[in-house]
């Protein structure tokens, strides 16, 4: 209990506990990344490429992996293994782009290709949160996830009851 100033001497006041402290966490963002391998040991690359996932994201739900057809590729390209991830992380959106990018060049990506080029890991960042974005680098959501059914099935399967 404070007391009143009538009852306080100089440099005497108490309080009835400690001050409040602020919470310095970091925010926490929900994210959806979507993953594809059309070269080599493709489920190997959507494996390792979750487990790097997690140095930067709280992976939370990780849904079934799928084949697809490529979608505007090179002729003769190879079929795609998908999956998506849902997760948490404290990264902002252009550095957890970054993460992403890193991760693919650590599993064997390399860059630059020809458009839609048969690749080891294609990792793709969905949503960040609320976040709608417009750079050069970077726009989220991401312009045509709803039109691709390799991420819209899998984040069906999440059921996380998301309004996308």
């Amino acid at each position: 209990m404070w007391k009143s100033s009538s009852q306080l001497a100089v440099g005497s006041w108490q309080s009835a506990g400690p001050l409040p402290t602020v919470n310095r966490q970091l925010p926490t963002y929900s994210v959806l990344i979507a993953l594809g391998s059309n070269l080599g040991d493709r489920a190997y690359f959507l494996r390792r490429a979750i487990h790097e996932l997690r140095s930067a994201v709280d992976v939370v739900r990780v849904s079934s992996f799928i084949e697809t057809d490529p979608l505007d590729a090179p002729p003769a390209s190879p079929r795609f293994l998908n999956a998506v991830i849902a997760g948490a992380t404290h990264l902002a959106p252009q550095a957890l782009l970054d993460e992403l990018l890193t991760i693919e060049s650590r599993l064997g990506r390399r860059r630059p290709a020809p458009r839609n080029a048969p690749r080891v890991i294609d990792l793709d960042l969905i949503m960040h949160s609320a976040h709608r974005l417009r750079t050069r680098t970077l726009t989220l959501p991401h312009p045509r996830f709803r039109e691709r059914e390799f991420v819209m099935g899998p984040l069906r399967e999440l059921g996380l009851g998301w309004r996308v």
